[in-house]
């Protein structure tokens, strides 16, 4: 009991006193998650969208092997993208592996499988006749999928969470490809292992907290929109 009362009592002192590693760590993990999310999602959606409303050959493949990704280890898409940004890999000019440019591709790489498919779930979720009325009425493409997009926006504001909390609390890949470098590329989820192994176990706490308080916010934003579409 007094190993994790000192953990905790560190791990507030560090928070309360702005301690700069700690909010450095924390920086640097909101702006790779924020980045990585948007781009996934950013592809990921409309795919999603692809997938549940258009009818093409291979579209059956295509939903089980975007559903099959859902479940693929973080270690695997770090090695697979280590062979592909080191020196001799075919992406090694680029010279992004141990960049936080890295840690991003990975956690896209491991997003957008789940907004593709979670939007699909989403799009196929909302009433066949909303697409349909719209495309009667004449609206063209872009303007059918923003109507359906519209009716489905509160699911779509799930996916968009659930990508988030997805490459905000990975550490396979980016402890591969990122190196875990202090005020490089130092994650909290990295720096939470790094710490913890080492035995400062007060640091480690801050700096869970502070994973814990993204998390925390970003369902609280989810809470917020869904209440006021409820309302």
């Amino acid at each position: 009991m007094d190993f994790l009362a000192d953990g905790f009592r560190r791990a507030l002192a560090l928070l309360f006193t702005g301690d700069a590693e700690v909010f450095g760590i924390a920086l640097l993990t909101l702006k790779v998650a924020t980045i990585a999310t948007v781009v996934a999602c950013g592809i990921g959606i409309p795919i999603g969208y692809a997938l549940a409303t258009r009818r093409f050959w291979g579209r059956r493949a295509a939903l089980t092997m975007v559903n099959t990704a859902l479940a693929f280890p973080t270690v695997v898409v770090g090695l697979l993208l280590y062979g592909m940004l080191s020196r001799r890999g075919p992406l090694g000019e680029l010279g992004w592996l141990y960049t936080w440019q890295a840690i991003v591709v990975g956690d896209v790489l491991l997003a957008l499988p789940i907004a593709a498919a979670l939007s699909a779930a989403a799009v196929q979720g909302v009433d066949p006749r909303v697409r349909r009325t719209a495309e009667t009425l004449g609206a063209g493409r872009w303007r059918t999928a923003w109507t359906v997009a519209r009716e489905a926006r509160f699911a779509l504001a799930a996916v968009v969470t659930v990508a988030f909390g997805q490459v905000v609390a990975e550490v396979g890949a980016a402890m591969m490809v990122g190196g875990n470098i202090r005020g490089s590329t130092r994650t909290l989820t990295t720096a939470v292992a790094l710490y913890t192994s080492q035995g400062d176990f007060g640091l480690a706490l801050a700096l869970g907290m502070v994973l814990l308080v993204l998390a925390l916010v970003v369902n609280v934003a989810l809470q917020v929109l869904q209440g006021r579409g409820g309302g």
